[in-house]
């Protein structure tokens, strides 16, 4: 019974790191409003990872050029700093922050919509924005890591996304979460911004 506890303890501690190299490879192709949170439950640690497109945290993906958006990226960085105050867990888990990383990260790939593709051909986008002429981009993303400790974190019962009132431009969050029970999927949503937890960690 103890052998078979460690592989389950094992494959989680491994599967939270590669979280970060599969999300890494995909978030190449990303849509506006869309991004991914991972969460990974190993005892009393949790390990959540965020990926987002720059247009979802400050409404632009190009490098913060002006003093405006140079201020609204130093205030993004600030509140993804606070996990705690996006992802609301219940207090009954005890939860503490004992570290957050925020890396924005260029070079992704921006497939565009239909919209935004016919405009990419109607009009003539130069090296400024980071457009090509078959309508792909390199747009800045965020890579957010935060580590919980949680005392009681069974008691992780749901997480309300405040993350959605924070950034007016996130719509949407794909939901994973590893657990020694099982892995989950779910998909969390502005219109629908609680994440029901009960029976899963």
């Amino acid at each position: 019974m103890k052998a078979s506890t460690l592989v389950v303890v094992l494959s989680v501690a491994a599967a939270a790191p590669s979280f970060a190299h599969e999300e890494h490879r995909e978030l190449g192709a990303h849509v506006h409003g869309h991004g991914t949170l991972n969460i990974a439950v190993e005892k009393t640690r949790v390990s959540i990872e965020l990926e987002a497109p720059g247009m979802d945290i400050v409404g632009f993906e190009h490098s913060a050029e002006s003093a405006e958006q140079k201020a609204a990226l130093a205030k993004a960085k600030a509140q993804l700093t606070d996990p705690l105050a996006l992802f609301k867990i219940p207090a009954a888990a005890e939860c503490k922050l004992s570290d957050a990383k925020v890396e924005l990260e260029s070079g992704g790939e921006h497939a565009h919509g239909k919209d935004e593709k016919a405009d990419a051909h109607d009009h003539d986008h130069g090296d400024k924005d980071g457009h090509d002429h078959d309508g792909k981009s390199a747009h800045n993303a965020f890579h957010v890591t935060y580590a919980l400790e949680c005392a009681k974190p069974e008691n992780i019962t749901s997480i309300a996304f405040d993350y959605f009132k924070a950034f007016a431009g996130a719509k949407e969050l794909d939901v994973s979460v590893v657990t020694e029970k099982a892995q989950n999927k779910f998909e969390v949503t502005r219109e629908k911004p609680v994440l029901d937890l009960a029976g899963a960690i």
